[in-house]
């Protein structure tokens, strides 16, 4: 990572082991997104108490531009305190990856994008020993298709009248459908 790791140990006794793990580990967010500005982490036993057996907690704290990712988790079991810490630690860690993952799409724009719903059509005319058919629109239109733009391979199913969902395009000789779905069936409630 460009930018130092600073590790904390809180209540607890500072382990070469755990910071060089810690260190390797956390050494990798910068493939993840290259412009982190700062990372602490934090090792904590917040209270001991004997009766929940080793407890640790973990708080990560990534700052990026414009942004600060904080993930806190905690851990606890009856295992030696090294393995608990390193649990709570990977389960913030991952964490904090995917928080990471996420603000770095988002900065390069890559956003998921919604479809827009497509148009409804009915099929008008079918010529199956020659693979393709033709859609009216609800405004009167009339689109050609060919078999090969039918989704699951379902053109053998089709029927003159069956309600669809299709992406307009424009063809050679005017406007063509590139995905034809038949439009789900909604049940009737009484």
């Amino acid at each position: 990572m460009n930018v130092p790791i600073q590790i904390v140990f809180r209540n607890m006794d500072r382990s070469d082991h755990i910071e060089a793990l810690i260190l390797e580990k956390a050494g990798r967010l910068d493939k993840i997104y290259d412009r982190i500005t700062s990372c602490r982490i934090t090792v904590e036993i917040p209270h001991k108490s004997h009766s929940k057996g080793n407890e640790h907690e973990v708080t990560i704290d990534i700052a990026v531009p414009e942004k600060k990712i904080v993930v806190n988790r905690t851990a606890s079991g009856p295992e030696r305190s090294s393995d608990i810490a390193m649990i709570a630690f990977n389960d913030t860690l991952e964490a904090a990856k995917r928080q990471l993952e996420d603000y770095a799409r988002k900065r390069r724009g890559h956003v998921k994008i919604h479809e827009e719903p497509q148009p409804a059509a009915r099929i008008t005319q079918l010529f199956a020993d020659e693979g393709y058919g033709f859609l009216e629109t609800y405004d009167g239109r009339e689109i050609y298709f060919h078999s090969n733009s039918v989704v699951n391979d379902k053109f053998d199913k089709l029927q003159v009248g069956t309600e669809v969902t299709y992406v307009e395009q424009s063809g050679e000789d005017g406007p063509q459908a590139s995905t034809v779905k038949v439009k789900a069936k909604v049940a009737a409630t009484e």
